[in-house]
Order: structure tokens, then sequence, then C-alpha cells
């Protein structure tokens, strides 16, 4: 996969995203998809990841797939270095805390990412690694939203 690949699809899928209030077709039709911003944990670039999640009450709930990889995605070690992060969801941006979850409650938010995107339960196939769940709380008092962000 050349270098542009990736960003040039982070990109297109980061302006279909906001120009129709967090709605995208293609492969992630009908999916919920937040933006999640994050810090690079090395770099300290912000970088945006366009995701699948599952809600959880008022949180959300990403998977660190990275398509079956046998490695994490680069997002995951960022969020583990730099909890405290923006997501873009529908049309509204909120300040998250960052959390790993484990043991049975993990098993179970995994279901319910398959639930919402049955394709993730075949990356499973692809590698021995297990996913880590990552619950994303919005904070209070912290909603950026208030300031109307520039988008």
């Amino acid at each position: 996969m050349s270098s542009s690949g990736p960003s040039d699809w982070n990109r297109a899928v980061i302006e279909e995203f906001r120009a129709n209030a967090g709605r995208v077709g293609g492969t992630f039709a009908g999916n919920p998809m937040v933006l999640l911003h994050h810090i690079g944990a090395r770099s300290g670039t912000e970088r945006i990841s366009p995701l699948v999640y599952a809600p959880d009450g008022q949180d959300l709930v990403i998977a660190a797939t990275k398509g079956g990889s046998p490695t994490n995605p680069d997002w995951y070690h960022n969020l583990m270095a730099h909890p405290r992060v923006q997501v873009e969801v529908d049309s509204r941006t909120l300040t998250v805390q960052a959390s790993e979850v484990t043991g049975p409650e993990r098993d179970e938010l995994w279901r319910r990412i398959v639930a919402v995107r049955p394709s993730m339960g075949e990356y499973e196939t692809k590698t021995d690694r297990v996913f880590p769940i990552v619950r994303l709380t919005p904070v209070p008092d912290e909603d950026p939203a208030a300031d109307g962000p520039e988008r």
C-alpha cells in the first residue's frame, strides 16, 4: 500500500463525514462513525482517525482491530499515551477520556461492536491478537462545541 493511500482514504472519509453530519457511505454505510482526534505518542502531531463505534450509554466504544493486523493501530498507542482527546460524532465535537476495557466487560463490548459491524468479527481469523477495546467517556463541562469548533 502506498504511503498516500491511507491518508487519502482517511481524508475522503473525514470530508464525507463532516459534509453529512456524521454519515458516511460506501463500506461504512449505516455504521455509526466517530472521528477520533489523537496526539502522536512520540511525535506530538495531531491526527484524525475515522472509526466505527458502538454506543454504551453516553460512552462510545471502539476496537483496535487494524483490520486484523498482528499489531495494534497507531491511534491505540496514541490514546494510551494521551487519553484525553476530542471526538466528532454526528455534528458534535466532544472531549472524552479514553480507557481500555478488559475482562468479561471487554468481551461483551466486543460482541456489541461486531453486532454493529459484523465484518469486524472476521478480523479475529487473521491474527492471534486480542483486540483492545477502548471506552470513550465524555468529560463533563469540557464540551468544545460550546465554543463552536472550526471545521
